[in-house]
């Protein structure tokens, strides 16, 4: 086939990000799954199995035969099919562009087919994913050592994520690792992989600085939020920076857990699987969450919280009643992660610059650092 090679191109990376451009990304799911932008939606030119067809073909016998066999194999009804989605995304957004890994024979195809067949002009990314996500790596490098993070400290339950959404500027990193940040942090759904944390990660930052503020409120995590892990270059000024400690009665934090580990947590399970396997789901997490910190609470605690928790759960799933479910969190509370954050605490007693409720917290991070409640 021909290409046309007055077919647009850009290479403003950091434009594309800034503005959440919408992203065909053509790239095979394998490659898709490794690692992606968050903006970005897989409409693979082809698929897995292909993939693997035209990589050996190409190996074997080089580049001509892979092309004429990635033609044959995406033709007729597949291929009008493939051209039925991109046309659909493009319509929906006529301001987003497409690219395949690098920037090559895959991009070029779709984007000369997308004009051929349905007549849209889509511009594809020079040099595709694998310059994407250098920009991102390398403007991570660059950036983290310009930005001043004001870390939110606090006990478990003080409400750490509920005061960070309403604060602006600032970095929600749990948000971004899809994990709460504890034993008991699993969603529903699994982590994003590496790559796409990572990339994620870079584009907040990236925004960040962008708003012409350095300064933002992110909460306290260890380099290492479930799975994922913090870059180091991003990681060590959120080492060394002030922090800010909430503090909150133990009835409040006990109701903040109650709402995120019981009611939260089991909606999230519900939407996925439905009502009677999502909670079946929401009360083995719970179990296997406890089951996991057995040996830091001992055997005579653990054994206890496990069963005042499978008494909350019995009542829970009998009548709905959701009170039992304090007791068993006011256990851990006190028995695992008081102390625990004391511990960490201590590490910190030279970067805590105030200690404070909601309200004063609110005040001083806007006096010190401009960063305000919305």
């Amino acid at each position: 086939m021909k290409l046309d090679p007055d077919l647009p191109e850009i290479d403003d990376l950091k434009t594309l990000f800034l503005s959440d451009t919408p992203l065909i990304d053509v790239r095979a799911p394998v490659e898709f799954t490794e690692g992606a932008f968050p903006q970005s939606q897989n409409i693979p030119l082809i698929d897995d199995q292909q993939r693997h067809q035209i990589g050996k073909t190409y190996k074997d016998l080089g580049q001509d035969a892979a092309v004429e066999l990635g033609l044959e194999l995406v033709s007729g009804d597949a291929k009008a099919d493939r051209i039925r989605q991109w046309k659909d995304f493009a319509e929906t957004h006529p301001d987003g562009v497409l690219y395949c890994f690098r920037g090559g024979m895959r991009s070029k195809v779709s984007q000369q087919w997308l004009y051929d067949e349905a007549g849209i002009t889509y511009p594809r990314v020079k040099g595709g994913y694998k310059a994407l996500r250098r920009f991102l790596i390398e403007q991570l490098e660059e950036n983290s050592p310009q930005i001043k993070p004001i870390v939110i400290g606090g006990r478990t339950g003080v409400g750490k994520t509920r005061l960070l959404h309403q604060l602006e500027p600032h970095l929600d990193l749990e948000g971004l690792a899809w994990h709460r940040g504890s034993a008991f942090g699993r969603h529903a759904t699994p982590q994003p992989p590496q790559i796409s944390f990572e990339n994620s990660l870079s584009i907040a930052v990236l925004k960040l600085l962008h708003g012409g503020n350095p300064y933002f409120a992110t909460e306290d995590e260890s380099r290492n939020i479930g799975a994922r892990h913090m870059p180091m270059s991003f990681f060590e000024p959120l080492s060394q920076a002030p922090v800010v400690v909430l503090e909150a009665s133990l009835e409040e934090r006990v109701e903040v857990t109650l709402q995120e580990y019981v009611h939260d947590a089991l909606q999230e399970y519900q939407d996925l699987l439905g009502e009677r396997a999502g909670f079946d789901a929401w009360a083995a997490n719970l179990e296997n969450s406890l089951f996991r910190i057995r040996k830091r609470l001992g055997g005579e605690n653990y054994q206890s919280i496990l069963k005042q928790l499978q008494q909350a759960i019995n009542e829970h799933g009998s009548n709905g009643n959701t009170q039992k479910h304090k007791v068993w969190i006011e256990a851990l509370l006190a028995d695992y992660y008081d102390s625990m954050y004391r511990y960490q605490l201590d590490k910190k007693q030279d970067r805590i610059v105030f200690n404070g409720n909601k309200q004063e917290v609110f005040q001083f991070l806007k006096n010190q650092y401009d960063i305000k409640p919305i």
